[in-house]
């Protein structure tokens, strides 16, 4: 039975080691909790000190086992939204996401995703987030950076993320695909570029293809894991 008291949205929020950046991610969702809408961080057990600085800001912060499909599972168990919406850590939101997610989880779709601007100042990064908007559009397939939101049904059907330590959004999506093809919100989402700028853009480019490739053919995601250094 639905719960009237319940929030219009849970937005989960798995972190590891973001202490340099969780009080402005925070901050960037007070307007949603001014407007109902629950924050919960999932803390992957940081070194640092980023549960304790997501305390006042947050709505509940808990610390489970490090592992982003293992850290969102939780939250989703915490929320008591019929909306739920996965957000990293070093992504922000457009204005009135909440409102834009609950008209198209209204109609024909389960699950939907943003369009994506990478900020940062390499010259490559409009490119790489064009193509991401664009593929993701083509196929139906959305990456976590691109916030990924879902009906609490949805979510429950397919049985949440699957316990992976890579490829876990494109997995969801895989499933969430069987309910129906994903509500395509033009937002954008602004992610932060810092992984193409460290390594490299066109390293990251082909290393993120080679790792989709592998993936599908069949390569089991933790031999995928030992090839990706994770910056965040």
């Amino acid at each position: 039975m639905h719960d009237p008291h319940a929030p219009p949205l849970s937005i989960i929020v798995p972190t590891l080691d973001e202490a340099g950046t969780i009080a402005a991610t925070l901050d960037a969702l007070r307007a949603y909790r001014e407007r109902g809408a629950e924050v919960i961080v999932v803390d992957g057990d940081s070194r640092d000190a980023t549960a304790e600085l997501a305390g006042p800001l947050a709505t509940r912060v808990a610390v489970v086992a490090p592992g982003r499909a293992r850290q969102m599972n939780a939250g989703a168990r915490l929320a008591r939204a019929r909306r739920l919406l996965f957000l990293h850590a070093d992504t922000r939101l457009p204005p009135d996401a909440d409102r834009h997610i609950a008209a198209a989880l209204a109609g024909r779709h389960h699950w939907g995703r943003f369009d994506i601007r990478l900020a940062g100042r390499h010259r490559l990064l409009p490119v790489i987030a064009r193509a991401m908007t664009l593929r993701s559009r083509l196929t139906g397939i959305a990456t976590g950076d691109q916030a990924l939101f879902m009906t609490r049904e949805a979510f429950d059907t397919v049985g949440g993320f699957p316990d992976q330590p890579l490829m876990e959004d494109i997995e969801m999506s895989r499933r969430l695909k069987q309910l129906s093809r994903p509500a395509c919100l033009p937002g954008p989402v602004v992610s932060d570029g810092r992984r193409w700028a460290r390594q490299g853009a066109w390293r990251t480019i082909l290393l993120m293809w080679w790792l989709r490739y592998r993936y599908w053919c069949g390569t089991p995601p933790a031999r995928l894991a030992r090839h990706y250094h994770d910056v965040r």
